[in-house]
């Protein structure tokens, strides 16, 4: 999620470790009051014709298991709510462990800031049968989880998409988790109340957090292999809404509502893409090589590092990529470079204005001076940004998936034809070094 470097982590990290108590006090406290002066807040709505649809699928309860938040179009209901931003109180000392600030400090400002946000989507909505929906695999960036990215997501599902965000167990997500069965002695003690209505009887839930770099260790063998493990987890999510889609018998360990049996041939699986952002749009260019069912990718200020170069030429798939102005360097866009063919469509655009920050969901949800100070907003307005990005992704989707929508109206945008867009890069870089 917050990439190379990591600007608003390294901010709140010298906040916290600035010796005066009285004074780092303040600071947060200021921090507090630059979000809550702000009175318009919130991840946009979908803008599609359709209403949106969430629920949480767990197939397998143990590590090797898929777990994803299902995004879809739904019916309209009374009944249903949209849930909260951040699952539970764990998520947040995940993001406190990933930015290496105190728990017990970070989680009730987290909380305080964020807390009473909610997804754009209705919870275990009833699915919408209409023509078959295109798919879309979701992979989050690093240091984030399933639910970070909804602005995007839902966006996709108001558009006729089924959207799978896989929440990465490789030990790259702020939080995550799985279940372990009960042993017996276990299961004669007292039980222990649920900390989630979800969660399976005589199951015990297991929390894995980030995991930091150690000291001296080298960076690229851990991502190169956390990028592979993260296809594989994109593709095993491909694998299990294909059963779904055939109506095989399944079961979901969270203990939801939402009847999944509706969701019997409701997808087009000759027509699949992969989508993620940072980490997750390496991720999507790996899931790329090793899954052809992908048709298409796009990549959203992808962070190239984890990935091997040899895989580049077995890409061969259209790739979109789409840049802020404010991440890229040199390094990283000449290895985009690599993927260029005179055969297979590739295309980069940049959005003027923006931070690494502008695709997750926390670019909504801070005021400006704040938001800025922190790197999570750019100079343009961040509700524009999603919108151009999406609308861009959109199109081409559209164009590589064979679609009948009218998404051929934003086509332009895939060519950086805008005042807020730049085609290519704005990043200067030699020949030589491509």
């Amino acid at each position: 999620m917050f990439g190379h470097g990591a600007p608003a982590p390294s901010l709140l990290k010298r906040i916290y470790e600035w010796p005066k108590a009285e004074l780092r006090l303040r600071t947060l406290g200021l921090f507090v009051m630059g979000n809550s002066c702000s009175n318009h807040l919130g991840i946009p709505p979908a803008k599609g014709p359709h209403p949106v649809g969430c629920t949480d699928f767990m197939l397998d309860h143990t590590v090797h298991g898929s777990f994803f938040r299902l995004y879809y179009p739904c019916q309209e209901s009374d009944k249903a709510e949209k849930p909260d931003w951040v699952p539970c109180r764990e998520y947040f000392n995940g993001l406190a462990d990933f930015m290496k600030i105190n728990r017990a400090i970070s989680e009730r400002i987290f909380n305080y800031l964020f807390g009473s946000y909610k997804i754009p989507a209705y919870m275990d909505a009833p699915f919408k049968a209409n023509a078959p929906c295109p798919v879309v695999i979701f992979s989050h960036g690093l240091g984030a989880f399933r639910t970070l990215y909804s602005a995007i997501c839902a966006e996709l599902a108001s558009q006729g998409f089924i959207v799978a965000s896989v929440e990465h167990r490789d030990e790259s997500s702020s939080a995550t988790y799985y279940f372990r069965e009960m042993a017996e002695e276990e299961k004669a003690k007292p039980s222990v109340p649920k900390t989630c209505a979800t969660d399976p009887d005589h199951m015990v839930k297991v929390w894995m957090y980030y995991r930091a770099l150690k000291h001296g260790e080298s960076e690229f063998p851990l991502r190169n292999k956390q990028v592979k493990q993260r296809a594989d987890e994109c593709i095993l999510a491909l694998e299990r809404l294909e059963e779904i889609n055939l109506g095989r018998p399944l079961q979901n360990v969270l203990k939801t509502e939402f009847d999944w049996t509706t969701l019997e041939s409701s997808m087009d699986l000759c027509r699949i893409a992969v989508m993620g952002h940072s980490f997750g749009g390496a991720t999507a260019i790996e899931a790329l090589c090793k899954e052809v069912k992908f048709k298409c990718g796009v990549a959203l200020d992808a962070w190239m590092f984890p990935l091997d170069e040899e895989i580049f030429p077995r890409v061969k798939q259209p790739l979109f990529f789409i840049n802020s102005e404010r991440f890229q360097w040199a390094g990283n866009i000449s290895r985009m470079r690599k993927l260029d063919s005179a055969v297979i469509q590739r295309k980069m655009i940049t959005i003027r204005g923006t931070v690494h920050q502008s695709f997750p969901d926390f670019t909504f949800l801070t005021g400006n001076w704040i938001g800025k100070l922190m790197k999570l907003k750019g100079e343009i307005d961040p509700e524009l940004a999603i919108d151009l990005s999406n609308k861009a992704s959109l199109a081409f989707l559209q164009r590589h998936l064979g679609l009948e929508k009218n998404f051929n109206q934003w086509d332009p945008l895939i060519n950086g034809e805008d005042d807020n867009l730049i085609q290519g890069t704005n990043v200067t870089i030699l020949q030589s070094s491509i």
